[in-house]
């Protein structure tokens, strides 16, 4: 049997990280072939005291002090201290089903693939939490990206969290500590065009709790947007559809609001803009809520707007920063949140 190595990043994650631990442990998976690294980015809570507690009983847990505390350092110094054939991300604010190690193993020795995982499953516990998650579940909110929503297994571009093969590590090199954000996508990239395949099974379940307001969920997705293109400008990819949409719509109602002033007919064409996007919002909040609970209705559209503006935002910032005045901006190491 193989042995396996658990990583697992995070910082602050005090509300999260037993739950973590906790899945991990109650897997049924043999624990002599298994080891789990939790890296900790100098947490400011008590996430160090609760991991050091389960040091305690259980030996294959160990705990590493991340100097940087981004989340790619700390995965690069994860993967540099394992010893396993197969190593998987586990992030601290996710949780994993009992059969999911398993799952992982028998999917990578049966398809041959290099990296497998399954869909994103956010689950929350706040109202808001909870309007985040079915918001990032839903077509409207996050585009066509089939690991937001596929039940079928097949060959995708990239997973959530994802277990790979010790192996591909050396072909394609670890994370890009210069992608603070979308560095498994930059990674997945890499190991597509090194010939090798990522897989998505259905069977594979891990759960993980969204941004818990809509401040950070706001800085999560300017992030996303802004280092999806430098994703693009390093790989010389051409812009997708679901990515271009965002800051099409944010740059389209800054430009006529301009014009607005100058021509009326632009303020016609800003009016029809946001009316259309609005009446497109509510119907797929109201969409939501009949499934979800009503009670979301009120909350959805303005969740929908703040992933839709910050990630138009923080793209078009990228195309400023990285095609206008052709410069490389890096986010200060403690502006950049450990997890995702």
């Amino acid at each position: 049997m193989k042995q396996i190595s658990i990583i697992i990043p995070c910082r602050n994650e005090e509300k999260f990280i037993s739950k973590c631990l906790d899945s991990i442990i109650n897997n049924d998976f043999p624990k002599d072939k298994l080891e789990v690294l939790v890296i900790d980015g100098k947490s400011s809570d008590s996430t160090p005291e609760i991991v050091k507690s389960y040091l305690k009983k259980y030996s294959y847990i160990t705990l590493l002090n991340n100097s940087e505390k981004n989340t790619i350092a700390g995965l690069n110094l994860g993967i540099k201290n394992t010893s396993g054939d197969i190593i998987m991300r586990v992030d601290g604010h996710s949780y994993i089903e009992k059969d999911y190690i398993q799952q992982c193993v028998d999917t990578l020795t049966r398809t041959g693939a290099d990296n497998v995982g399954g869909a994103m499953r956010p689950v929350g516990e706040t109202y808001i939490q909870q309007a985040i998650a079915f918001a990032t579940s839903s077509i409207f909110g996050m585009g066509w990206g089939r690991f937001h929503y596929s039940d079928k297994e097949e060959y995708v571009d990239t997973v959530y969290l994802g277990a790979f093969k010790r192996s591909i590590f050396d072909k394609v090199g670890l994370f890009d500590p210069e992608m603070l954000y979308s560095e498994d996508n930059e990674l997945n990239l890499r190991i597509i065009r090194n010939g090798s395949k990522i897989l998505l099974s259905p069977r594979i379940k891990s759960y993980y709790y969204p941004r818990e307001s809509l401040k950070e969920l706001w800085k999560q997705y300017f992030n996303y947007g802004y280092f999806k293109l430098k994703v693009i400008l390093k790989h010389g990819l051409t812009i997708s559809l679901r990515h271009f949409i965002p800051s099409f719509f944010v740059a389209s109602l800054f430009i006529t609001a301009i014009l607005s002033f100058f021509k009326q007919i632009f303020l016609y064409l800003l009016s029809a803009l946001l009316s259309t996007y609005l009446i497109v919002s509510l119907l797929f909040s109201l969409k939501n809520s009949l499934n979800k609970g009503i009670r979301y209705f009120p909350i959805l559209p303005i969740v929908f707007a703040t992933l839709h503006f910050s990630y138009g935002i923080g793209f078009l910032k990228g195309i400023w920063d990285f095609i206008v005045l052709k410069k490389h901006k890096r986010r200060k190491i403690e502006d950049v949140p450990l997890t995702r």
